[in-house]
């Protein structure tokens, strides 16, 4: 039983530090009190952030406490990892109202009944400067340094605001806080993750296990999946939108999504792996993903209509039959969209691509593009068409 449930645990995570604790701790059949941060930087939750919040209902599911740290202090500062230069803060009226909205969107994942909601300023506001000094005291300098995005904004004479080391100390403090157990976080959160590894020892507790998820590509395909990049799918988007984004995903990227986002066992994942190998169409499968997410956050019948929705498209000939396969090369800044239609030859010219998508006779996925700027990225996957007799499926690379 222990040995299943490590299995569950264990799909799909990057890392876990220290395997070995976290085999014991399940063995002893003890409760473990599981811990997961997010600083409410925007107001919607996305996909990218339920790979986390996934693993927390897998050991909801198990029987261990669960929290939803909402991280109201440390969202004042901004997470610096992966940062190339100082993040502007947020105001505490913007974080209190993304707040609000992640409390909200969180339970369309986890069971309510058996999570604990806190937000990092209870006990930070309560922290004195002497407080803060003394926290600041149990971590070095040179051990900040050695954190990757630190290192090269240091060694390339890129400043470094003193708040931005506070950030890592107080994340690693909320472990000693809450006494967790284990903590989940992105790839990206690694050092972060082991700071609080680190601070609880030094505060006389048990070190918490790490766990790493992977980040999610967005649709692009390429950079992990942020509002910010408009490569996104947020969990509160209406059914036949969240199902439009997901069929836009190139093929390759779909399996990454149905490793990091769907329920379903292994075995069943790999069955649909060797039906596409063997010739089954790769939309057939692409669809029964997109169905899975969009029931899970909006009830099976929307699921089963948004798949209805997308095929009627298809049956009554909004499309035509002969779809062209085209395959570009997007270069290091992207394409821009009038480029594109003049590449895939369905346009004559750059200008007249402009015109026809005034005219409202461009669609990307079926959804009328307006933007004559857009320029598309390396990674993108999509039925371009103009008009209702020229299309083509355009692939970026």
């Amino acid at each position: 039983m222990h040995d299943e449930a490590f299995e569950l645990i264990r799909r799909g995570v990057a890392e876990i530090l220290l395997e070995s604790d976290l085999k014991s701790r399940l063995a002893t059949g003890q409760k473990l009190r599981i811990k997961a941060g997010f600083d409410p930087t925007a107001p919607d939750l996305h996909l990218g952030h339920t790979v986390l919040i996934n693993k927390m209902r897998q050991f909801q599911d198990l029987g261990h406490e669960v929290i939803f740290l909402i991280g109201d202090f440390t969202g004042l500062i901004g997470d610096p990892s992966g940062k190339s230069a100082t993040r502007p803060p947020l105001t505490e009226d913007e974080v209190e109202a993304n707040a609000r909205t992640y409390k909200e969107q969180v339970f369309k994942i986890l069971d309510p009944d058996r999570t604990r909601v806190v937000f990092n300023s209870e006990w930070m506001k309560k922290m004195d400067a002497v407080g803060l000094i003394r926290l600041a005291s149990r971590h070095t300098v040179a051990r900040m340094l050695e954190r990757d995005d630190f290192h090269r904004r240091y060694t390339s004479g890129k400043s470094i605001a003193v708040h931005e080391f506070l950030y890592p100390l107080i994340q690693g403090y909320d472990s000693v806080a809450l006494e967790a157990g284990v903590e989940l976080g992105g790839t990206d959160q690694k050092f972060n993750l082991l700071v609080g590894r680190q601070l609880q020892e030094s505060f006389g507790q048990i070190p918490q296990v790490v766990l790493t998820m992977p980040l999610l590509e967005g649709l692009d395909g390429i950079q992990k999946m942020s509002k910010s990049l408009n490569n996104y799918v947020g969990i509160n988007e209406l059914p036949n939108e969240m199902f439009g984004k997901l069929m836009s995903i190139s093929d390759c990227l779909m399996w990454r999504y149905f490793d990091l986002l769907s329920l379903r066992p292994s075995s069943e994942i790999a069955l649909l792996q060797r039906q596409v190998a063997e010739g089954r169409n790769p939309r057939d499968v692409k669809m029964e993903l997109a169905s899975e997410i969009v029931a899970r956050f909006h009830g099976v019948a929307h699921g089963a209509r948004a798949q209805e929705e997308f095929l009627s498209r298809f049956s009554r000939g909004a499309l035509p039959a002969d779809i062209r396969e085209v395959e570009l090369d997007a270069g290091e800044f992207g394409i821009s969209v009038t480029q594109l239609l003049k590449s895939a030859a369905l346009s004559s010219s750059t200008s007249e691509a402009r015109r026809l998508i005034k005219q409202g006779g461009v669609r990307v996925e079926q959804e009328r593009l307006a933007d004559e700027n857009l320029v598309f990225r390396r990674g993108f996957e999509g039925i371009v068409q103009v008009g209702k007799h020229r299309a083509a499926r355009i692939r970026l690379k």
